[in-house]
């Protein structure tokens, strides 16, 4: 099956958006806002392993643009034989947000995610940071805590001069306050979309390490276990990893999407639509992917 990949006169979207109900710094009703001030055509908000943000906006009325997909991006376990460093994120598309399997494999992902916050301050605390729990839950609001949370307290703390040097410093994988943490088998995540009707996608590729070759392999499993698109438009996605990762949709016959992984002021340097600028998502990509879900029903 013939996918569109080239874009359109119809504007750009962005199918990676992360709200106040995981990570990000904007409320959904802020998100929708900013993407109707910026001539986006639609939008999707896929907050790491809760579908709350996605939830709030489905509660009031949808403006008719930017069109709004509901999403999740869920962390995984790779699959044996592949090694991630750390999880495998499954981007889910038009899942049921009543889902009731889905729903509790969410709440485990997101109790182990705030249990997992604890036990990252005592580390820093050990090292010589004298952060506290209360620190960082003052910037978490509705969502769960998690790493970036710890940073921006960090930051605010003077310990650090910004994200990346939380992460550099204190909070990788390898690194004196890093804990590990739960992540569900990435076949039972793939199954869990597709039981809720959604479309499941592997988010930006160029994490898995072991280059073209072990991509290819994994893409060809995932697709056993049924992947059925590749997130190919993103900020740190080069001309020529684009290529690549278009080269794999074509003969995986996957669908093509793309996004911004927008998370507001904790990464400021990224711009919702736009990424660092430059990108531009075309708009024919949300209509296959809209064509895919709505053929499930």
């Amino acid at each position: 099956m013939k996918r569109p990949l080239d874009s359109n006169h119809l504007g750009g979207i962005d199918l990676h958006i992360h709200s106040t109900a995981s990570d990000g710094t904007c409320s959904p009703s802020e998100i929708l806002q900013m993407a109707s001030d910026l001539g986006l055509k639609a939008i999707a908000i896929t907050d790491h392993d809760t579908l709350e943000g996605g939830r709030e906006v489905l509660r009031g009325p949808l403006p008719s643009e930017p069109l709004f997909l509901n999403g999740v991006e869920i962390s995984t376990k790779a699959p044996e034989g592949f090694s991630m460093g750390g999880s495998l994120h499954i981007l889910g598309y038009g899942v049921d947000i009543d889902d009731a399997p889905l729903q509790q494999a969410l709440l485990e992902l997101q109790q182990a995610r705030d249990s997992r916050i604890p036990r990252i301050v005592a580390r820093l605390n050990q090292a010589g940071v004298p952060i506290t729990m209360e620190a960082v839950l003052a910037h978490v609001g509705d969502g769960s805590p998690g790493r970036p949370h710890v940073a921006r307290a960090m930051i605010q703390m003077g310990v650090v001069a910004d994200v990346d040097e939380a992460f550099d410093r204190y909070l990788s994988k390898g690194q004196s306050a890093y804990v590990d943490k739960y992540r569900i088998p990435c076949r039972e995540a793939l199954a869990l979309i597709h039981g809720a009707g959604g479309v499941a996608v592997l988010a930006h590729p160029y994490l898995v390490p072991g280059g073209q070759e072990a991509l290819t392999g994994l893409i060809r499993t995932l697709c056993d276990m049924g992947l059925k698109g590749v997130e190919v438009y993103y900020p740190e996605h080069s001309p020529q990893a684009m290529a690549l990762y278009l080269a794999l949709a074509r003969r995986f016959d996957l669908l093509v999407t793309g996004g911004t992984d927008f998370h507001g002021d904790l990464l400021p340097e990224i711009q919702m639509g736009r990424g660092r600028g430059d990108l531009c998502v075309p708009f024919a990509l949300y209509e296959a992917l809209m064509a895919e879900i709505t053929s499930k029903r």
